[in-house]
């Protein structure tokens, strides 16, 4: 089972930082979770909240405004692919797009962007592996019509029939399933896993619920404390 450090190691640093990311590699995570929103002038930055915490939303601003601990997804992503890793590393690129949002992105120009950087990044030729998950299946459909090379997962906290939920998945031709871990049963997963689909599930920092979904069978956990995750596995071994 993979753990993937949620916002980076959110316990450790600030969340969704460049010292979070570093810190998710000094933990000795599989890989980093990260939220994807963009500027005025049309920058991918990393950032959850559509707003910052002094009320400014992210849209209306350039990316030189933005506080210095706001990364863009380049820089991200630089601290991710450095040769210095020295393993396999997962980065998980969340697509923010929630019709709510002031920076709601109705024509999915966020995943064209997206899609178009990983690409260009030749991920696969230094041996990292790119996961673009969303709440919003549509923005998964566009980067599918992009590359359907690139892996999607298709975010939820429904509790869905696992068919249902599955066949939906399946049909859209995406790769895994990020359920809320509340949401998570082991029919999910067995039903996930036969019809060829990871099952990655969020955000888990209890260590007997780490060490419960490890025994179900899920392909990672993304987690707020990588270490204690990876000190749950290290026992189980």
């Amino acid at each position: 089972m993979r753990v993937i450090a949620h916002r980076g190691a959110s316990a450790a640093e600030r969340e969704n930082t460049l010292d979070a990311f570093r810190a998710a590699v000094r933990l000795n995570a599989d890989g980093v979770e990260l939220d994807v929103r963009r500027t005025a002038n049309d920058v991918l930055v990393v950032h959850h909240d559509a707003h910052l915490p002094d009320g400014r939303a992210i849209v209306d601003m350039q990316d030189d405004e933005l506080p210095d601990w706001v990364p863009t997804l380049a820089e991200v992503m630089d601290v991710c692919r450095d040769p210095a890793v020295g393993r396999e590393f997962v980065i998980n690129i969340e697509i923010k797009s929630a019709p709510g949002d002031p920076d709601y992105d109705a024509e999915h120009q966020v995943s064209a962007a997206v899609a178009g950087l990983v690409l260009g990044w030749g991920i696969d030729e230094i041996g990292k592996e790119v996961i673009i998950s969303s709440f919003d299946m549509e923005a998964l459909n566009r980067i599918r019509a992009i590359d359907p090379g690139i892996a999607t997962a298709y975010l939820t906290f429904e509790v869905l029939a696992s068919d249902l939920l599955v066949g939906r998945v399946v049909a859209a031709g995406h790769t895994a399933i990020h359920p809320y871990f509340a949401s998570t049963s082991r029919t999910l997963i067995d039903t996930a896993h036969a019809a060829g689909l990871e099952v990655n599930v969020w955000t888990v920092n209890d260590p007997g619920q780490i060490a419960q979904l490890a025994a179900m069978g899920v392909d990672a956990v993304i987690t707020d404390v990588p270490d204690v995750a990876r000190s749950v596995l290290h026992e189980k071994d």
